[in-house]
């Protein structure tokens, strides 16, 4: 449960941007951060969510090494406390 966290977190600004060019190429929208452009969908304007979720690309340069580090730092925690948990119970290595 928890490395399927981490990977949400440290890929969640990729799912975002992908989802915007999906949305986007779906709709014939133009999306660049440059700014927010019109795109009207079922006469909505969702123009501005694009850009926000397009944008939040920029996530990712914190996200993906935290997340790559703590998907090497938390199997390695794992790894100690059994060594540890089994040291501790009668009858296990010593």
């Amino acid at each position: 449960m928890v490395l399927v966290m981490i990977l949400l977190f440290a890929l969640w600004p990729v799912l975002s941007v992908c989802f915007t060019y999906l949305v986007a190429e779906a709709t014939g929208c133009v999306v660049n951060e440059a700014g927010i452009n019109p795109c009207l969908v079922l006469g909505q304007d969702i123009g501005g969510v694009l850009y926000t979720t397009g944008v939040m690309g920029w996530f990712m340069l914190v996200t993906l090494p935290l997340g790559g580090g703590a998907l090497i730092v938390w199997p390695v925690m794992l790894i100690i406390h059994r060594l540890a948990w089994r040291r501790t119970q009668p009858g296990g290595a010593a």
